[in-house]
């Protein structure tokens, strides 16, 4: 067995969204946001649920943080509701909504619990999709005034700011594929639909700067993975490159380059080339830390039926699986030093690459309960220290990582998944909204609390 230590000042917290754990989706003068339009179309999501209620965080909020404060949290990552804030998406603000971020944030300080706050978790109003949603240019500047009033109101007690979570699932999900809301299946919207989620990320970030009430660090959360080829075949191995260029170049690039990779897919440059207007890369350029979401690698091959990219997935045979992914914990270390040996160099200096978070990793697994009242979610636990484990091998390697967050604090709605996977360290009783702490909640309560974990991993 190995005691691992990680550095003094070292993050440990954990995550969550507005829409998956507020419920209260039209009290207060909330506007509709597309999450519950989509929701509410059927057999769009499974068993047809609902994140209307979610886990009613939104009236729980004080008894949620009192249980990060029993774990030892020293981070939370949530994210703002934008149709809470601003119910047509601009114009007249919700004070209610206001008073209720405010609410959270001074409890989670008194709490010592550092606040770690996401404008943007896929909940687009309502009355911005009806304008065409992240497609259309104007919306990425709605979000610079959404931005702007946040860090007026938050800012002096706020210091680490995330414009998005995930844009690539944003946009893959939500206009590619339409597994996700709004539901749309349009590709070419979808590779438009980047690049104003990008552009929006530059506006917040200045905005945000600009309103400031003290200094602050302003990043942004992407879903990365390592992509290998399915073989080593040579229409495989050009798959897996393009996959790679949408999925990590196509915002690592515009974030720590300043360049786009479109210009690469000759085909992606022809039909939408006109969407990345003079100063728009300069104007993404700028992050103070970048937030890495690991959940397992993705694994590609050449398939001609497959619009624009000529490339699927596969699953490969012979590792473990979770509800919904490949476990691949290598993956976690790769992305990591990837990112580090290949930005770093090409920047103006070194220096200029940005602290990095793992900001989600964790795993759905089937909870119960024991005869005894516990959770003993093993395979949770493995995961993690698996996990943690690869971050510890990355900073030995001198990788800037400065924190890790688990996803995700309890058990939420799982988007189009509904509530049939289960990702909390803390068990939610749906019905009855009866939080648990599972056993992997106190496993990483004592990670948290020895700033570090002992393992037989090597």
């Amino acid at each position: 067995m190995t005691n691992l230590s990680f550095p003094n000042e070292f993050i440990w917290g954990t995550a969550s969204s507005s829409y998956q754990i507020e419920g209260a989706w039209n009290e207060d003068g909330k506007g509709p946001s597309i999450w519950d339009t989509f929701t509410h179309i059927p057999g769009r999501i499974t068993n047809n649920e609902t994140g209307d209620v979610a886990i009613d965080h939104y009236h729980r909020w004080k008894e949620d943080i009192q249980l990060m404060a029993d774990l030892g949290l020293k981070a939370y990552r949530f994210s703002t509701s934008w149709p809470r804030i601003f119910p047509e998406g601009r114009g007249k603000v919700n004070l209610k909504g206001v008073d209720f971020y405010d609410r959270l944030i001074d409890e989670l300080l008194r709490k010592k619990i550092e606040p770690f706050l996401c404008l943007y978790h896929w909940d687009l109003p309502q009355t911005m999709q009806d304008q065409g949603g992240w497609p259309v240019r104007e919306i990425a500047y709605y979000f610079g005034d959404y931005a702007r009033l946040m860090s007026e109101k938050y800012s002096d007690r706020v210091k680490n700011w995330i414009t998005h979570n995930e844009p690539f699932v944003t946009a893959g999900a939500g206009y590619f594929l339409g597994e996700h809301a709004p539901g749309i299946k349009e590709p070419l919207a979808a590779i438009k639909a980047i690049h104003h989620l990008l552009l929006s990320h530059g506006l917040a970030t200045q905005a945000i700067q600009s309103a400031s009430r003290q200094p602050v660090n302003v990043g942004v959360v992407l879903n990365l993975s390592p992509i290998h080829p399915a073989t080593n075949g040579k229409k495989d191995i050009e798959a897996a490159r393009r996959f790679d260029i949408i999925q990590n170049r196509a915002f690592l690039d515009p974030l720590l380059l300043g360049t786009s990779p479109i210009a690469e897919m000759k085909l992606l440059n022809r039909l939408v080339g006109s969407v990345i207007k003079p100063g728009d890369l300069e104007l993404i350029n700028r992050l103070d830390f970048l937030g890495v979401n690991y959940y397992s690698r993705t694994v590609i091959k050449h398939d001609p039926k497959f619009p624009i990219f000529a490339t699927s997935q596969v699953h490969p045979i012979g590792n473990e699986y979770s509800g919904m992914w490949e476990i691949y914990p290598e993956g976690l270390n790769e992305i990591l030093v990837n990112i580090w040996e290949n930005y770093s160099h090409r920047m103006k200096s070194p220096q200029t690459l940005p602290m990095m978070m793992v900001t989600e990793n964790g795993i759905p697994v089937p909870d119960g309960f024991d005869f005894d009242g516990k959770i003993r979610d093993v395979r949770r636990i493995r995961y993690l220290e698996q996990h943690i484990f690869q971050v510890y091998k990355a900073i030995q390697k001198g990788v800037p990582v400065k924190g890790y967050f688990v996803w995700s604090l309890m058990d939420n709605f799982e988007w189009a998944q509904g509530y049939e996977k289960r990702f909390g360290l803390v068990y939610v009783d749906f019905k009855t909204q009866k939080r648990t702490i599972k056993e992997s909640g106190f496993w990483f309560a004592d990670v948290v609390k020895d700033n570090g974990l002992i393992t037989h991993f090597e």
